[in-house]
């Protein structure tokens, strides 16, 4: 009986290539996502398609019950295919398309029988919003499971019905959260919020706990009071002033409307679902079509391409040494442990590696570990004073003061004890790597990690290509970041590399803009109306005062004494010589306390500011053009085939 009902659907789908149905003995109907010719899963146009014809067909044949899992190993459904949405340019035509997937979800939320949408890896965006149609969600508590909604970071917000239902499910306050801020959960932290009913250990279990939930008629429980009760107007209302406070500390309004429009969807309609869902298929429309959220898409299709780079090589490490405990190296190390890894963290003495074991169980605190979690990474993070780790590492990042003798000495003596096949690399911000390869037996085993800082928030790395660099090492590189949750950025050794040849000519215009008497508050407050997350001035400060002096000095060299440029080099060496470094030591171009800039707002009154950005933007972009043509050296170029 079972074969010829598994016999019949194949009739009705003679075309389906992206879901794989079956219908077992006891009537229960699976679903697996399994989309063609791709290696994760997305709901692209054509696998809605499908999705719609299967409800239609379970509503008509109704079955015991309907569940849907992923027949990828990949993880569940990574979100909606984004490809498509440069698709659309009328936001009437996006909102149309929104509600036809409204009403699907709402058709398969609304069919007689258990449905359950059981889960690993990631289920994000579309993916969730797939899932909270269901009537039960279960999740594998591996670390490969995130759950969230990530829209914001697209320039829109939920828009498949995900707004609406988890505001229904879970709440305002925790829902409203975990989409404007796009953060991802774990298994148990979704069980925790209400997102999931159930989770379980091994892959196997997936199958025999969504059968157990259909057979058990299992449904979600009802929201609690508390999550009921912050839908309700007058608490809307309070908690979208605190939310518009909050995000506008974070984001300007007018470079990132997203999270600004479903505030106000949610005080306005949050008590009511079916109003929400209409009002969510309006301001998605509205916002898919903005250039806003045309940018943040371009945006992340770069950051995909920088992901794949780091897929070339199943290099995978397992213990890296790093030398310098300072705040880059000892940063480096820390997300290291914070990604898995073993670690030795070595300097000249235990006194110089003890404030950046203070700083690593901060950063685990912040992470949000378990007590037992934080213990755990700490022990993964050992002291070495002797460098004994290098025998054993798989990586060995090297992060000393910035001094070409004292590189190449360090690099020299760790070289001879190197195990084959280990990375040796480099955190030099500028000096060239064919200068540090010189004392090297073997030049071509050294290559660039230039990471930024601060580490744990600046996700890309520069793998910087000597002009001896072995391919093969810069291919683990690139896959060494990946490993550790970094986006690799491919360049050649040159000058600044290419994120400090393109920073330091705009700093340095900043710091001439200051000189002819144009308030710092001001410049800072032009570049941040364009859209940087800090202005020119207090970036220096963040980078470090000293950094910058050497950066600028390397890109610099030869430069007439007497242009605004060396001028403005002679400040920076001022400031450094009397010890202030910016933000680390406290004073630099401004004072720094509780680790915040003091300004003084009222200096950018009056000030055009738009002519202030143009200024310093031109000189940005400026630096992103090849230059070959003009006898100049062209910026840094991607080494990494396309």
């Amino acid at each position: 009986m079972c074969d010829e009902i598994n016999q019949d659907m194949k009739d009705q789908f003679p075309h389906c290539m992206h879901w794989r149905l079956e219908r077992d003995a006891d009537d229960i109907l699976w679903l697996f996502l399994d989309r063609q010719d791709e290696t994760v899963n997305a709901l692209s146009a054509a696998v809605l398609r499908e999705l719609d014809a299967i409800i239609a067909y379970a509503e008509s044949q109704l079955p015991a019950g309907v569940a849907i899992l992923s027949g990828k190993a990949t993880g569940f459904v990574l979100g909606a295919d984004i490809r498509e949405f440069s698709g659309f340019s009328d936001a009437a035509q996006v909102t149309a398309s929104i509600r036809e997937v409204h009403a699907m979800f709402s058709r398969l939320e609304a069919l007689r029988c258990p449905t359950v949408a059981a889960f690993e890896g990631y289920c994000l965006g579309g993916g969730l919003e797939l899932a909270l149609s269901c009537g039960y969600r279960i999740a594998r508590d591996v670390p490969a499971t995130r759950i969230g909604f990530p829209e914001v970071q697209l320039g829109i917000f939920p828009g498949f019905g995900g707004s609406a239902r988890s505001v229904s499910r879970i709440g305002g306050m925790k829902a409203m959260e975990l989409m404007l801020s796009a953060r991802q959960l774990n298994a148990r932290q979704a069980r925790a919020v209400g997102l999931v009913d159930e989770v379980i250990g091994r892959h196997e279990e997936l199958y025999w706990a969504a059968r157990r939930a259909i057979l058990g008629r299992r449904r979600s429980s009802a929201p609690s009071l508390l999550a009921r009760a912050t839908n309700l107007a007058p608490v809307r209302r309070l908690l979208a002033k605190q939310m518009r406070k909050q995000t506008a500390a974070r984001a300007r309004e007018a470079h990132y409307p997203a999270p600004y429009r479903l505030i106000d969807t949610w005080e306005r309609f949050g008590g009511d679902r079916a109003a929400m869902l209409q009002a969510e298929a309006e301001e998605v429309g509205r916002l898919m079509v903005t250039p806003q959220a045309g940018g943040l898409r371009r945006v992340f299709g770069l950051m995909d391409r920088l992901k794949r780079e780091g897929r070339q090589s199943e290099f995978r490490a397992r213990r890296v040494h790093v030398i310098g405990a300072g705040v880059m190296g000892g940063d480096i190390a820390a997300w290291c442990v914070l990604q898995g890894l073993e670690v030795t963290l070595q300097d000249r003495e235990m006194k110089f590696i003890e404030p950046a074991l203070k700083r690593a169980e901060t950063l685990f605190r912040k992470k949000r570990l378990e007590p037992a979690a934080v213990k755990s990474a700490l022990a993964r993070l050992q002291p070495d004073v002797e460098g004994t780790g290098v025998n054993k590492a798989d990586v060995v990042i090297e992060a000393i003061v910035e001094r070409l003798d004292a590189k190449q000495a360090l690099l020299a003596q760790v070289e001879t004890r190197l195990r084959p096949g280990a990375i040796l690399a480099t955190n030099t911000s500028s000096i060239p790597l064919e200068a540090i390869a010189t004392a090297l037996q073997d030049p071509s085993r050294l290559i660039g990690l230039h990471f930024f800082n601060p580490v744990a928030k600046m996700p890309l790395v520069e793998v910087v290509r000597g002009v001896q660099s072995d391919e093969e090492s810069l291919l683990r590189g690139a896959a060494f970041c990946g490993q550790i949750n970094r986006y690799p950025l491919p360049v050649s050794s040159s000058p600044g590399f290419l994120v400090n040849r393109v920073l330091a000519p705009y700093m340095l215009e900043a710091m001439i803009m200051h000189a002819e008497g144009i308030p710092l508050e001001a410049i800072d407050a032009a570049a941040e109306a364009f859209g940087m997350p800090m202005g020119p001035v207090e970036l220096a400060d963040t980078v470090g005062l000293d950094v910058c002096l050497m950066v600028t000095g390397t890109l610099n060299a030869g430069a007439d004494a007497k242009s605004a440029t060396q001028s403005a080099a002679d400040t920076l060496r001022t400031l450094v010589n009397a010890g202030h470094l910016g933000r680390k030591s406290g004073k630099g171009f401004y004072t720094w306390s509780n680790d915040k800039a003091q300004k003084q707002n009222d200096k950018s009154t009056g000030q055009d500011l738009a002519a202030l950005c143009a200024r310093l933007i031109k000189v940005y972009t400026a630096e992103c053009r090849p230059r070959c043509g003009m006898g100049l050296s062209p910026t840094p170029t991607c080494w990494m085939p396309a």
